[in-house]
């Protein structure tokens, strides 16, 4: 399996997909959130770990963070599990609300 980035977030994190995994994402899970920017995904996945303007904690698994970073009138959220230090992109999409939860960081 390729590694397609491997970011350290804004919560001291490396979080990390695959090529394959990341394409899934973008062609299966939540093709209309990307459909019309699709080269810019995971430009846009990048900035969204490494430049937060708000990560949540899932309220069902503690172990998952939801980072949102806002692009124009909408906000990529990219969801992400953390273990032992490290993490791996569950899924992203765009929204345009921040979930509620546990804000375990907040840009200043």
């Amino acid at each position: 399996m390729e590694v397609l980035f491997n970011v350290h977030a804004v919560t001291c994190k490396n979080i990390r997909t695959t090529t394959d995994y990341w394409s899934y994402i973008i062609e299966v899970k939540h093709p209309e959130s990307f459909r019309s920017i699709a080269e810019k995904a995971a430009e846009m996945a990048i900035e969204t770990l490494s430049n937060s303007d708000v990560v949540v904690r899932e309220k069902l698994d503690p172990f998952v963070y939801l980072y949102y970073r806002r692009f124009l009138e909408y906000f990529i959220c990219v969801v992400a599990k953390h273990l032992n230090g490290e993490g791996y992109i569950i899924t992203s999409y765009k929204t345009d609300q921040v979930k509620k939860g546990e804000v375990v960081w907040r840009r200043k």
